[in-house]
């Protein structure tokens, strides 16, 4: 049952990363893109039936890790503090720029552009040091409760993942806009996705050879998901070098949903490991939760994710062509 529960939440945490990251690429890229604020509102508006629909499975994750794991989620946030609120800041700043910055016509645009570019910046970066760091462990003492030492999150290994991430979600943005954005910013959009492809293949590369020495107990599954993310990384070269953009976003979008699933992989079946005191280890068993809980939430969970698979299907369906000068724009 533990095995099961924790695939279910690697699955939403990768539907979150595949669908999210994006929503942050395209947010961070915003002024790249142009400096016109017709062309920004509809880049912006390709994100629009999708925005708030993605950040569903991120309260679906939420839900299972409160629901199922609740031993874990106070040692993981105690322990990364600082990354978590980070991350909910930019979250909120990001989200609420988003839906504000074309409220009111007459309204001034510059600061809630920059609250998106900001936001979505800081939530990536956020997100790449806080898996990172969950992959090498947190400054936890004996009894898991934090020690303070902000300046262990800051781990060389970690940044390196703060910076891929920026690296994957952009790349995924900018494939996304290749797809869904208006003609005016799509040549814009192709050339930086190429961009990227250097430093996202730096990034897989760097990553699992500095990853294999780092971090103990690798496991096959690991292995598998490692191959998985190479082998997506090569779709979207192709996708680009051919032009078949809409080969390559799908592939951009399980790119940027391995890592999540690597740590999950590697963290498993012991999730929390100390840096700060070898002795201290959190196991999958020890975070879940009764098995009385765990089985009425299995009665929710299935119908769940079978709606927000079909919603997201169905909206992707509904809104698969390119923004242009006639569609309606959510923000």
């Amino acid at each position: 049952m533990t095995t099961i529960w924790w695939g279910v939440l690697g699955l939403l945490l990768g539907g979150y990363f595949a669908l999210a990251g994006y929503d942050y690429g395209v947010g961070f890229l915003l002024p790249g893109l142009s400096r016109d604020e017709a062309k920004q509102r509809r880049a912006l508006g390709a994100l629009g039936p999708f925005f708030l629909a993605n950040e569903v499975w991120l309260i679906a994750a939420v839900g299972v890790l409160f629901g199922v794991f609740p031993h874990l989620e106070g040692r993981v946030f105690a322990g990364a503090y600082v990354l978590v609120v980070a991350l909910l800041l930019g979250l909120v700043t990001f989200t609420a720029s988003v839906q504000l910055r074309s409220r009111r016509p007459d309204a001034r645009r510059g600061p809630w552009s920059f609250g998106i570019t900001a936001g979505a910046l800081v939530t990536t970066v956020a997100w790449g040091l806080f898996l990172g760091n969950l992959l090498l462990g947190l400054p936890v003492d004996a009894r898991g409760n934090p020690v303070d030492d902000v300046l262990a999150l800051f781990d060389p290994y970690a940044v390196l993942w703060g910076l891929g991430f920026v690296a994957l979600f952009g790349l995924q943005a900018a494939v996304f806009l290749a797809v869904r954005g208006p003609a005016e910013v799509t040549g814009r959009a192709t050339r930086l996705a190429k961009t990227f492809t250097t430093p996202v293949g730096t990034f897989l590369v760097v990553a699992t050879a500095w990853g294999a020495l780092a971090v103990s107990g690798i496991s096959w599954a690991a292995i598998v998901v490692t191959a998985v993310a190479f082998a997506a990384f090569a779709t979207v070269l192709f996708g680009l070098q051919t032009k078949r953009y809409r080969l390559a976003l799908p592939a951009a979008m399980l790119l940027s949903a391995t890592p999540a699933l690597v740590v999950g992989a590697l963290r498993f079946p012991t999730i929390l490991v100390s840096t700060s005191d070898p002795g201290y280890a959190l196991t999958v068993s020890d975070a879940f939760t009764a098995p009385e809980t765990a089985g009425l939430l299995a009665w929710f969970a299935v119908p769940v994710l079978v709606v927000l698979v079909v919603v997201q299907w169905l909206t992707w369906r509904a809104n698969r062509e390119p923004v242009d000068r006639q569609s309606l724009l959510h923000f």
